[in-house]
């Protein structure tokens, strides 16, 4: 029977069934090429017909690329990065589709954004490492890219980066021009001393006017009009001299293949199968499947199971030198396999003599890729760790200064029996995001927690939304607090806590004024870019946020920049969406760490019905305490459920109540069922309704919605 008559019956659903006989594609291991097979059935995998072959089409044939083809001349490592929305996801899915590494269709829009949150917020949260395959004159070249975030919460992400790199593409928009972040990017680049190839996108746009960009760059950057390239990414306008730019103005990476293998850990992530799977940049040497490698942090040896790129997918690297298990029948003239043509050796690839062994090199010197060595434990794989050969001990990186947490929030299981699997959980996501700062804490209404320390509240509230999308964990958030610090004043207490400073995390943990000399406040400094016409509203928001004013420059004729010295707790949680809203979203806002100042500080209590909620305690400006206090009963009267009792909602200073707001109680009519008769009757009725309410009010529960923790901060500006 031959397969070319069998294959269009089998094809055909009635015969399909009715035949005893199965089309199946087996793909060969080890090389790009497929082949069908006949089998009865009955039978699960034994071949009884002949087959036909073919090369595979499925995969682009670079996918099997050999690394050791790129030498560290012909390698490239940047990063993109940018101010928020100014089209860096955009300019990363065109250079993919430039370069091969995914197809070119209409739904490729960030491509690189991998996390729902990414998705549905329509901004970068992760930075994303994809490495390309570009010719240019005639030679090869290995193109390593990270995406980064572009908000201020995620600054973390690009510092990290960097590390990996040699040169940045610093995106800004043709019609916005340099914003905040701009800069503070452009000076972490700066500082790391990598090259910068200034990149003006959107110039398809209405508005767009290039030219007063370049004249910006020019004037705060130094960098000559020149050297700018206007790009429309989402159009694919000129991308191609980009990736020209980065072969001719970024230099390779410093290392050889010769020297012993070391690497820095700049990325993770947890897999439920594989543990976890880091990110590296190789600075010296290779590393091969088999290996044994060592973590500098730990001192653990470890194996390696897995390495390879990222494209953006995870793809095992070279070629595979495997010896199937083929007889040597099948090898002969006229045997199954006559016509593949087995690989020649490779001087980089290892044969094994055990047939079912595949020995995959990768990474060299200069290289950027995934390793999966069997790290089941995630606090094995350190951010900034270095990894080495077992046999050749080096001197570890220098790794990455720790993130400073800027807003801090209490976390807690909404049941005290689900303690195990968040605390899985937020370890595992504290892998992925080394920023987050974790402590245990407990809570007298909440039990167990954790206090975690945030960059900003939308990095709070996107490691809340990963927490519930990724894990599916439900928890209790806590109002977001700023570190305070205390000078305490007792001799006794500065023996207890060893130092004359208390760094105040907890606002429950408030020390009382009789034990302390001065209370001291985070302060930052402010950078906003905004135009000119909308100055005035600008400054009496910040005046109204008790800032004083340093600095302010006009960029250029529409432009200014002013820099502002912020208490940090007045602007953490809702000035920049003021902000945004006062310029008509044109104004643009960041800021750094400026170190403490004395302020006059109090603690402020919430009570529902006379009892302290612990997790709406809050630490305020004297000067501030009535109207911030007023404000959240108001806004907690908005959010809590109205219930059969009454609720007095009330914000006290120490014993004395500033403010208070009522929750009137849902009521029954109980005198419906009178029909005239006498009062008393009446009276009898109401009576006991008010009873009833009383004994419910002294045993009822309020429960406080979890989105009122964040939402009763928020002012309402008028």
């Amino acid at each position: 029977m031959s397969y070319s008559l069998v294959k269009p019956l089998c094809d055909t659903a009635l015969l399909g069934r009715v035949l005893p006989f199965k089309v199946c594609r087996r793909k060969m291991p080890g090389y790009n090429m497929s082949y069908r097979v006949l089998r009865p059935r009955w039978m699960k995998c034994f071949p009884v017909l002949s087959s036909s072959f073919r090369s595979l089409s499925t995969q682009p044939a670079k996918d099997g690329v050999d690394l050791s083809k790129f030498p560290v001349d012909k390698i490239r490592n940047f990063c993109i990065i940018a101010h928020i929305d100014h089209g860096k996801s955009t300019l990363a899915d065109r250079m993919l589709e430039m370069t091969g590494a995914i197809a070119k269709t209409e739904k490729n829009k960030q491509v690189l954004d991998k996390l729902q949150v990414e998705r549905e917020r329509g901004i970068t949260v992760k930075a994303q490492t994809a490495s390309l395959f570009y010719s240019h004159d005639r030679q090869e070249y290995l193109l390593n890219l990270i995406d980064t975030p572009g908000h201020v919460d995620f600054s973390y992400e690009v510092s990290r980066s960097l590390s990996a790199c040699q040169g940045v593409l610093l995106i800004i928009d043709a019609n916005q021009g340099i914003q905040a972040q701009t800069v503070a990017n452009f000076y972490l680049a700066f500082e790391a001393q990598l090259t910068i190839i200034p990149v003006i996108n959107k110039i398809d746009l209405k508005n767009a006017d290039p030219e007063r960009v370049e004249s910006q760059i020019e004037k705060v950057f130094d960098i000559p009009r020149e050297e700018c390239i206007r790009i429309s990414a989402k159009l694919g306008t000129n991308v191609e001299t980009v990736l020209q730019a980065v072969v001719e103005r970024i230099p390779p990476p410093a290392g050889s293949i010769d020297d012993p293998f070391k690497a820095l850990v700049f990325d993770s992530n947890f897999d439920h199968y594989r543990g976890v799977v880091a990110n590296i940049a190789v600075f010296g040497g290779r590393v091969k499947k088999g290996d044994k490698i060592v973590s500098a942090y730990l001192c653990k040896t470890y194996e390696v199971n897995e390495l390879g790129l990222l494209r953006p997918e995870e793809h095992p690297t070279q070629k595979l030198s495997t010896q199937t298990q083929t007889s040597e029948h099948d090898l002969r003239p006229g045997g199954m396999f006559e016509h593949i043509l087995r690989p020649s050796p490779d001087r980089y690839i290892q044969k094994e003599h055990d047939t079912n062994h595949t020995s995959i090199f990768l990474p060299f010197a200069g290289q950027v890729g995934y390793i999966v060595a069997g790290m089941k434990d995630v606090k094995e794989a350190q951010i900034g760790d270095t990894l080495y050969h077992q046999e050749q001990p080096v001197e570890a990186l220098p790794g990455f200064k720790p993130a400073k947490a800027m807003v801090f929030a209490g976390m807690y299981p909404t049941d005290q029996s689900e303690y195990p699997t968040l605390r899985s959980a937020i370890e595992r996501l504290t892998l992925n995001d080394s920023s987050v700062t974790v402590q245990r804490d407990s809570s007298l209404a909440l039990g167990a927690g954790w206090r975690l320390g945030f960059l900003g509240l939308l990095h709070m509230e996107v490691f809340n939304q990963r927490l519930e999308q990724e894990y599916n964990a439900s928890v209790i958030v806590t109002v977001p607090t700023v570190p305070y610090k205390a000078v305490l004043s007792s001799a006794k207490l500065i023996k207890e806590h060893g130092s004359e400073e208390l760094t105040i995390v907890n606002p429950a943990q408030f020390p009382d004024r009789s034990v302390v000399s001065e209370y001291l406040e985070p302060m930052v400094l402010g950078t906003i870019l905004a135009p000119e016409t909308h100055t005035g509203k600008i400054m009496s928001l910040c005046l109204s946020r008790r800032a004083v004013q340093k600095n302010m420059v006009y960029v250029d004729d529409q432009r200014v920049m002013m820099k502002y010295l912020f208490p940090l707790n007045e602007i953490v949680v809702d000035f920049y969406d003021l902000l945004k809203s006062l310029s008509s979203g044109y104004a643009s806002f960041d800021y750094e760490n400026a170190g403490y100042q004395t302020a006059d500080l109090i603690k402020m209590d919430i009570l529902l019905n006379g009892r302290p909620v612990e997790e709406l305690t809050t630490i305020v400006h004297r000067d501030r305490a009535y109207s911030t206090g007023k404000a959240m009963c108001e806004r907690l009267k908005e959010s809590i459920p109205r219930q059969m009792f009454e609720i007095a909602v009330q914000a006290a200073i120490g014993s004395k109540v500033i403010a208070r707001e009522t929750i009137k109680a849902y009521r029954k009519n109980v005198l419906a069922k009178c029909y005239g008769g006498d009062i008393t009757r009446k009276m009898k009725l109401l009576k006991k309704q008010a009873d009833g309410k009383k004994k419910m009010r002294r045993i009822g529960n309020i429960e406080v919605p979890k989105d009122a923790f964040i939402s009763i901060l928020k002012r309402k500006e008028k």
